[in-house]
């Protein structure tokens, strides 16, 4: 497989973390490479939440606080980007007014009411199934994180495929609007399937299944909610983009805390 353009990398990184790395090109070509290559983002985002979570957990404070910290984690190491992005779409979607008054109200810096009540949902959601994750073994709830990190981005990957129209000229939602070609992602997801699947069987058949269940459970609502917002918007737009890899991130944890 050839390996990623270094501007592709440096693209998703720069974009879509906090971490210290400079975009050097804003093209199309590098806005395909980032995208494809957005799931790299979730497993070191991932990988960096599961890390710090086994902490509180082998120092014995218990799974409560390693799930606060896990989901901590990836809002540090996005600024809050993406949470920001959920609780904008959930104002824009909750306003009920037409596309321009609704993305009018995105834009704004402040939350509304919708904003917050999905955000407390969402968080409680996700730290309630990383608590029975981590409560059920170390090993579980490590795995968790990083699948759900990763599935997370890559609903951006599948939802910056050639079809998806931008809701407005400008943000980032316009740079990434369409770039990946849909045989592309379409393999991203495979790919990530299978892997999250292979992850998976390390705790046995029943870890495989669920594995790739979360993960085609998760890009399903995503899809979903990008279908909603497509009609009510128009479009795509940045915040959407939070939105969606919120709502992949959270289903990835409900399905597999579930049994």
């Amino acid at each position: 497989m050839t390996p990623p353009p270094p501007h592709g990398l440096r693209f998703a990184f720069g974009t879509l973390s906090a971490l210290p790395v400079r975009v050097g090109r804003w093209d199309r070509d590098a806005a395909r490479g980032g995208m494809l290559c957005a799931p790299l983002v979730g497993v070191v985002v991932g990988c960096g939440a599961a890390a710090v979570a086994l902490v509180p957990l082998f120092l014995g404070a218990g799974p409560l606080l390693a799930a606060v910290a896990a989901a901590a984690v990836p809002a540090v190491l996005t600024r809050g980007l993406h949470l920001d992005g959920l609780a904008d779409t959930a104002d824009g979607l909750g306003s009920g007014k037409p596309a321009e008054d609704a993305l009018r109200i995105m834009k704004q810096s402040d939350i509304g009411p919708f904003g917050v009540i999905t955000l407390l949902f969402v968080l409680l959601a996700q730290v309630a199934a990383l608590a029975r994750l981590y409560d059920d073994s170390w090993a579980r709830g490590a795995l968790a994180t990083a699948v759900a990190a990763v599935t997370a981005r890559l609903a951006l990957t599948l939802a910056a495929r050639t079809g998806v129209p931008p809701a407005r000229p400008e943000g980032l939602g316009a740079a990434v609007a369409g770039v990946v070609p849909v045989r592309a992602a379409a393999g991203a997801a495979l790919a990530v399937t299978a892997v999250a699947a292979a992850a998976g069987a390390t705790l046995g058949t029943d870890g495989a299944v669920r594995a790739a269940v979360a993960v085609l459970a998760a890009l399903g609502c995503a899809e979903l909610l990008l279908r909603h917002c497509v009609r009510r918007f128009g479009g795509v737009t940045g915040d959407v983009f939070g939105g969606l890899a919120e709502t992949a991130a959270t289903t990835a944890l409900v399905v597999l805390s579930l049994g």
